[in-house]
């Protein structure tokens, strides 16, 4: 990061709090630089409805193959945590098809010499990340949508992770209709942003994530291990907007430190917390800096990129940009408040400087060792980014969601033939 750090500090494309230019740009960007609509009305009702029937029917699915898991909860906590992560991998297919089906685009993954031979893209141009079963990530929050890219990249991981994901959130979406229970199952982690209330909340949640345990199948015999695990972080606790860049700035001038210019000013107290509590089951911290092409200077993507333009009206990123770092966890200072801080507004200021260079030339600055293209150059012409997008391995992987209902749907029609049989009418 050296050489970013050297570079003088640009003009903020997002950092002023001004309105923004007159033109309608959601129709129509005179500029070129906001990717059209592509559906009108009749097509967009047609994606509309398609996508809410298959939407709802995996989550029937899901829903349903949770609430089969219940009498495992009192029956045996070893057997109901595999249970959900199953399901919790079925909701990551459910998003991943999602994106693929009807908001598909290029993402782009680079990364520092720090992840050297961790990212991969195999002969069928499929991303795969190499990060182990245990990790803390943190990331800056552009979109409502960062999560969903996350959660398919723990799906490309070599030993896949999507049904092993946990996320903080806001205390509030846990009552979201359907999708609010699922995620209380799911083992998410969720926080009213009152310290008092929430550090008990947290501790009981992580002292689980960190106690080793038998494997279902290996009896009272089985070495305990840890579950595996994929932390999820958002320490600017929103996603940007006018009005969060706002309240960043004004917090900025109160407290008098420099503001950013292309993120929120990031919080430390819970990652601190969480890598405190985690310590010694995790060894690094990795850190994504997520950037969306197609947002020019005085925007916000998440005024841009509503779930209904990317998903309904055609309206996609050009690119999503994820660039790739990670700290050894034993390296940060975690028993220290102020120095925690400041390491985690240094990596902010990092990433800053990296959305600086991605705002003008619409790449992150990587490293060639970072990335492995199979039958990719490998000399002078190997390129350090790979272009990708979100996509199964294999077609009718999602199909699986289906199977517990379909299997206990069976295993019903046979006992109900038995018991026909032996009791007669």
């Amino acid at each position: 990061m050296s050489e970013l750090k050297q570079r003088k500090a640009a003009p903020s494309p997002t950092a002023s709090t001004s309105a923004p230019p007159k033109y309608d740009a959601f129709v129509h960007d005179p500029n070129g630089i906001i990717p059209p609509l592509k559906h009108g009305a009749a097509m967009q009702a047609l994606r509309i409805t398609g996508f809410a029937i298959y939407f709802f029917l995996c989550c029937c699915g899901i829903h349903a193959a949770q609430m089969m898991a219940l009498p495992l909860f009192f029956i045996s906590k070893d057997w109901f945590r595999p249970w959900i992560a199953m399901t919790k991998a079925f909701f990551g297919l459910l998003i991943t098809t999602m994106t693929q089906w009807w908001s598909p685009t290029v993402v782009r993954v680079s990364g520092d010499k720090s992840v050297a031979g961790l990212l991969r893209q195999d002969a069928s141009g499929m991303l795969q990340t190499d990060f182990g079963n245990r990790m803390v990530l943190i990331t800056n929050h552009q979109l409502y949508t960062d999560w969903l890219y996350l959660w398919w990249t723990a799906y490309a991981n070599a030993i896949p992770m999507h049904g092993h994901v946990y996320i903080i959130l806001k205390d509030s979406l846990k009552w979201i209709p359907a999708l609010g229970p699922g995620m209380q199952l799911f083992g998410f982690i969720f926080m009213s942003r009152k310290w008092a209330t929430d550090q008990d909340r947290m501790r009981y949640r992580l002292q689980k994530l960190r106690t080793r345990r038998s494997p279902p199948m290996a009896g009272q015999t089985g070495e305990a291990q840890l579950d595996p695990m994929w932390l999820m972080i958002f320490p600017e606790g929103t996603n940007l907007s006018a009005n969060t860049r706002a309240r960043s700035k004004k917090f900025a001038e109160q407290s008098g430190i420099e503001d950013m210019r292309h993120q929120v000013l990031p919080r430390s107290t819970g990652l601190q917390f969480c890598l405190q509590e985690l310590q010694g089951t995790v060894e690094y911290l990795y850190d994504v800096t997520i950037g969306y092409e197609g947002v020019p200077a005085g925007r916000y993507g998440a005024e841009i990129f509503t779930l209904r333009s990317v998903y309904f009206q055609g309206r996609t990123p050009k690119s999503v940009n994820m660039h790739w770092r990670r700290f050894k966890v034993s390296e940060l200072p975690l028993d220290d408040k102020d120095a925690m801080h400041k390491w985690v507004m240094d990596r902010w200021r990092e990433k800053d400087e990296l959305l600086d260079v991605f705002m003008k030339t619409g790449k992150f600055p990587a490293d060639k060792d970072a990335v492995h293209i199979e039958g990719g150059p490998e000399d002078s012409f190997k390129t350090p980014y790979i272009n990708t997008s979100v996509q199964m391995r294999n077609p009718i992987e999602f199909l699986s969601i289906f199977g517990p209902v379909a299997a206990a749907t069976m295993v019903g029609r046979v006992l109900v033939q038995i018991l026909d049989r032996l009791f007669p009418k």
